[in-house]
């Protein structure tokens, strides 16, 4: 199993910004202890002509040379630099590679990813490039056959709803985006995606897999995607300070488990971003990213054993 890395770049935040940007090394030196059979490699840089494909061409610009305004570089939540500029291309190219390495292996991943508040024109919510969105153009165009398009699902449970991802998709029929997040929680204005789950602050492990059984199988009728992007945020977890939900440990792999084990029933290669994680103490956070890469490599496994010809 492969799984790709950005975190070399590290912004130059200001003293007491709440974004925990440790947590990507943090993560890669876990997997790299615990883990060492995951192939960890450094991701590729993102290209123009891969960020085209989602972003306007003066937010790209404005991103790689610092013009963008400063109003939209509030919003993102990072100040402009030229590392801040380098790690967005960076993250962008990890998922599309993850998204390569899934295609043949059956799942791959992203350490970070999953920057789902950029919409075509701008960033938000420490998002700057909707990596996901390039990724799945990408493979779309890679993969374009005359008689049909690729289908993708994103099943995005991080817990902050994916605004951006769904406004870039709405109205696609080739991309179906399903969002089990907090109601009350960021963005406050919600975009339509093809099926948004809103729960209550305080939801526990056995609402929320209840609600993750019902999208699931909702996803399954309405959607038959040969490509999943999993968008596995941490945030969920009941020692998230940003998060308000109040998932344990074993309630944060138990909806891990159904996700893999939904693909991997349908034969369906899996890409996986990180999203978001702001634990108090950040090792809470930690633990869970650990926990779904154990059960990542696990689903490696499964798949390298099992035939295509005996999956229904």
């Amino acid at each position: 199993m492969q799984a790709f890395y950005s975190d070399q770049f590290v912004l130059p935040l200001p003293q007491g910004h709440r974004f925990p940007m440790a947590k990507y090394a943090m993560l890669r030196d876990a997997l790299a202890a615990h883990l060492p059979d995951i192939e960890l490699l450094q991701a590729p840089l993102a290209s123009d002509a891969e960020l085209l494909r989602v972003h306007a061409p003066d937010y790209v610009r404005g991103i790689a040379d610092g013009s963008v305004p400063k109003a939209v570089v509030r919003e993102i939540g990072f100040p402009w630099s030229e590392a801040m500029a380098e790690r967005a291309r960076r993250s962008v190219g990890a998922t599309v590679a993850a998204t390569r390495s899934a295609i043949g292996q059956g799942i791959s991943a992203n350490l970070a990813g999953g920057t789902h508040h950029a919409y075509a024109d701008k960033g938000g919510g420490f998002c700057v490039f909707n990596d996901v969105a390039v990724a799945a153009r990408v493979m779309q165009a890679q993969l374009r056959r005359t008689d049909h398009e690729l289908q993708v699902a994103v099943i995005d449970l991080d817990v902050h709803q994916g605004n951006g991802t769904a406004r870039i998709f709405q109205g696609d029929a080739s991309v179906f985006t399903l969002s089990l997040h907090g109601e009350k929680n960021f963005p406050v204005r919600k975009e339509a995606g093809d099926l948004d789950v809103g729960l209550p602050d305080g939801t526990g492990d056995v609402d929320y897999l209840a609600a993750l059984d019902g999208a699931l199988l909702e996803l399954d009728q309405r959607c038959k995607p040969q490509l999943v992007f999993f968008l596995a945020g941490a945030d969920p977890h009941e020692g998230d300070r940003l998060g308000r939900l109040k998932l344990t440990f074993d309630g944060m792999q138990a909806r891990d488990q159904r996700v893999f084990d939904w693909c991997l029933k349908r034969r369906i290669p899996l890409v996986l971003l990180m999203a978001g994680g702001y634990g108090s103490p950040i090792e809470a956070t930690l633990q869970v990213q650990l926990n779904t890469y154990r059960l990542a490599y696990a689903h490696w496994q499964r798949w390298q054993m099992s035939s295509p010809i005996t999956q229904n």
